[in-house]
């Protein structure tokens, strides 16, 4: 008899302390929620495009997806210290979001059919095109002008490959392991002129090192509507971003991220683009 109350009394112990115990969890989940009620959100970005996406040493992150990022997660109810940036490098993108390693992932990210077989995009927040970055005393007008001269590129990229094979044939190809390598090379003058996407070559051209010393040549040779992903079948996703995005654009946000982290290389860029809007 004694042992049953024994019993019975020990049962009645743990059972509250278990309550306790989910209480306890429940306060803790609470005060990691972001301000919209949910959890904190991880973003995928680039750590190593100056003007796009960015880490610092300092352990900061800047560029114009960083800014359309840190935005479009404020809209979806999340504060700059409920994101958690994730590098997401261009191989490793749709691999991320079907992982589910990343909530959605801004990362200078081209909307293609090939692409959008295996994630969603929302957007396009940004039309860049293919471009030229020469010497600020060069002078190159059109692809032909590149024949006979030297091209960089880096190791795997199809941009250099597209001028040498539709506009400038003659062209010396060189191609290194990194953008910045290439940028040494102009620098220095191994090498005429670099080629990637305007965005990307703006970005380089604004750092402090290098103001002054190269610009953009202004050619549209191909079009790349930059898209947020997002795994594939998350349509309410979308449909938020979306909205974010929008809203970015009608208070001006996006014409001062533009402005903050192009505009020392005297970037031309296009007006934002409409919402599902992909120029071909």
């Amino acid at each position: 008899m004694n042992l049953r109350k024994a019993s019975a009394a020990a049962a009645a112990v743990l059972a509250l302390s278990l309550t306790a115990t989910a209480c306890g969890s429940d306060d803790s989940d609470s005060s990691s929620e972001g301000e919209g009620g949910g959890k904190k959100i991880t973003v995928g970005i680039k750590f190593d495009q100056p003007g796009i996406g960015l880490k610092t040493p300092d352990g900061s992150y800047t560029g114009f997806d960083v800014d359309v990022a840190t935005y479009v997660a404020k809209e979806l109810g999340y504060a700059e210290k409920d994101i958690t940036w994730k590098e997401t490098p261009s191989a490793d993108r749709e691999t991320a979001l079907e992982r589910g390693d990343v909530d959605f992932i801004v990362a200078s990210y081209s909307i293609t059919d090939e692409r959008k077989a295996k994630v969603d995009f929302a957007g396009p927040y940004l039309l860049a095109h293919q471009d030229l970055l020469i010497r600020s005393d060069d002078n190159i007008a059109k692809g032909a002008d590149l024949n006979g001269k030297k091209l960089c590129s880096v190791a795997g990229s199809t941009s250099a490959q597209n001028v040498s094979d539709e506009l400038a044939p003659k062209a010396q190809l060189k191609e290194y392991g990194t953008y910045s390598e290439c940028i040494d090379a102009l620098a220095s003058g191994a090498v005429d002129a670099l080629t990637t996407d305007d965005s990307i070559l703006a970005g380089y051209a604004s750092q402090d090192q290098n103001k002054g010393k190269f610009k953009l040549a202004g050619l549209s040779l191909s079009n790349e509507n930059y898209g947020i992903g997002v795994k594939k079948g998350d349509a309410k996703m979308v449909d938020d971003i979306n909205a974010a995005l929008e809203k970015m654009v009608t208070d001006k946000a996006w014409d001062k991220a533009v402005t903050d982290n192009f505009g020392p290389a005297e970037y031309k860029n296009e007006p934002a683009p409409k919402i599902g809007n992909i120029v071909s």
